[in-house]
């Protein structure tokens, strides 16, 4: 007996088939798209610190990964029987097989957004905590965009499972296509030839999806995007307030210091990082802090704004209490309040790479509510005029150099006009040919009044534009007081440091 080759071809006008092929494509895209905004919650959820929480998204993913899916089909039709009101809703099988396959699916998917959120950097999110974003605010506009574009490749993997998983919904009576082969075979015994047609419509439909997930990804690849620049019509409109007359900081000064630390102390575990650090900081002061490696220059200088806790101590902020051992923290309306006054500039710039310079420098005001689009793009090129970036606003953080980063993200510190800004070590990453372009600008922003905390291995711009410098080893302020002072002092351990990095 031969293959029956037109009824094959006939196949591919058949209604029932057609229809039955639209079932599926409205089922496996509404049971992705569920999947991925339940597993997105269920994958956050795992990752909370709120232990019941973690737990329970944990036990869900174990339970729903564990259970045939079969099982659950069959499970939530027959439902009604135990409990008749819900005959209303699982009595279609549409109804029942999209629950069953949400529930399913988003266990997997779930796993992989984890794999997604895991892969966005840490620094990113202190980033976020650092220009006073709240959780939720971090997680929708940093991580989340982020995570979603490292996991769409498997995300895309995942729809091709659910498609052809829809074949299992024929036990309760859709009908899809493998049902509506079944149907066919039965009657004319044509087995092969029915199957193969209804291998094509599958493999059509997971074609073109593949097709059009790959496109969106590529819509969304940031480093596909050409280096763009800012061009003189694109700048902003004639009537509004001139660049140029944004460019100063404006910062109103309350209490006899910016910024105070007291009694500073940190361990991890039995290491005892900080031993009890003061530090005062004057108005338009510029604070150097030195020190060898390990002395706990960069911990000391991450608890002014919260991102290390505070073992005990206190930091006060704009004359009012900012933080304080376990009484005042992150979690405290004092620090929520107050965070956007003090602003931070990191080692590894930690530049959002989904968003532009100009995105960048504006999220955050935007984010605060410190004015509308406009003023807030105002401020962001004039903050990154101030920095010698404003042609380079329509570029993405990939196609800059390490010193072009770095000023931008000094931009995005200025950006909402803080009171203090702190700076980690912000050259140690820069090629040596790049670290000048990096301490012009702050030299320049010293010399404006700006109020500043530097960690720094540059001793040359330290002992330059300092009003006072700070030598830390061992957790200890060993010795503070201006440049001249240290310098005309004769100290044995800091002389023996300063040698070491003599320019």
């Amino acid at each position: 007996m031969g293959f029956d080759w037109s009824y094959t071809l006939g196949l591919l006008a058949n209604k029932d088939f057609w229809h039955a092929t639209l079932t599926v494509i409205e089922l496996s895209v509404a049971a992705w798209i569920l999947g991925i905004v339940f597993g997105l919650f269920l994958a956050l959820g795992q990752r909370s610190k709120i232990w019941a929480v973690s737990k329970a998204c944990g036990v869900y993913i174990w339970f729903f990964r564990s259970l045939p899916l079969l099982v659950l089909l069959v499970f939530i039709y027959n439902v009604p029987q135990m409990w008749q009101a819900s005959s209303v809703i699982l009595s279609s099988p549409f109804i029942s097989g999209l629950i069953a396959l949400t529930l399913s699916e988003a266990a997997y998917i779930a796993e992989i957004h984890r794999g997604g959120l895991s892969a966005v950097p840490n620094g990113q999110v202190e980033a976020g905590k650092a220009l006073g974003i709240k959780y939720l605010g971090i997680q929708r506009l940093i991580v989340i965009p982020q995570a979603i574009r490292v996991a769409l490749p498997a995300l895309g993997n995942e729809y091709i499972t659910i498609v052809k998983l829809t074949s299992l919904v024929s036990v309760i009576s859709l009908a899809e296509i493998l049902l509506v082969g079944q149907r066919l075979y039965t009657q004319n015994f044509l087995v092969m030839e029915t199957l193969l047609g209804v291998a094509f419509y599958y493999v059509l439909i997971v074609t073109v999806f593949d097709w059009l997930i790959k496109s969106f990804e590529r819509k969304i690849d940031v480093s596909r995007r050409k280096p763009g620049l800012l061009e003189n019509n694109e700048s902003i409109p004639a009537e509004s307030v001139a660049v140029a007359m944004r460019k100063h900081l404006d910062v109103e000064h309350k209490g006899a210091f910016a910024l105070q630390a007291k009694n500073i102390h940190k361990a991890y575990g039995d290491h005892e990082v900080l031993k009890g650090i003061d530090l005062d900081v004057g108005w338009g002061e510029v604070v150097s802090i030195i020190g060898p490696s390990g002395s706990g220059k960069t911990t000391f200088i991450r608890t002014l704004n919260g991102l290390e806790s505070l073992d005990q101590g206190e930091v006060n902020l704009l004359g009012e209490p900012f933080l304080k051992d376990h009484t005042l923290t992150p979690d405290s309306a004092e620090y929520k309040q107050r965070i956007v006054h003090i602003g931070m500039v990191f080692q590894s710039f930690n530049l959002f790479p989904h968003k532009t310079v100009l995105e960048n420098v504006m999220l955050a005001p935007l984010y605060h509510g410190l004015g509308d689009k406009l003023a807030s793009k105002l401020t962001a090129l004039a903050m990154l005029d101030k920095v010698g970036m404003k042609a380079h606003a329509n570029k993405y953080p990939h196609q800059l150099s390490g010193g072009q980063q770095q000023r931008v993200a000094i931009a995005r510190a200025l950006a909402m006009e803080p009171s203090v800004v702190l700076f980690d070590e912000p050259t140690s990453a820069l090629d040596p040919e790049l670290v000048n372009e990096v301490l012009k600008v702050m030299e320049q922003l010293a010399q404006e009044g700006l109020t500043m905390v530097i960690v720094t291995h540059e001793m040359s711009f330290a002992f330059k534009v300092s009003n006072k410098v700070v030598f830390m080893e061992n957790g200890h302020v060993v010795v503070s007081g201006t440049p001249q002072a240290l310098l005309s002092m004769n100290h044995e351990r800091l002389d023996a440091f300063m040698h070491r990095h003599d320019d």
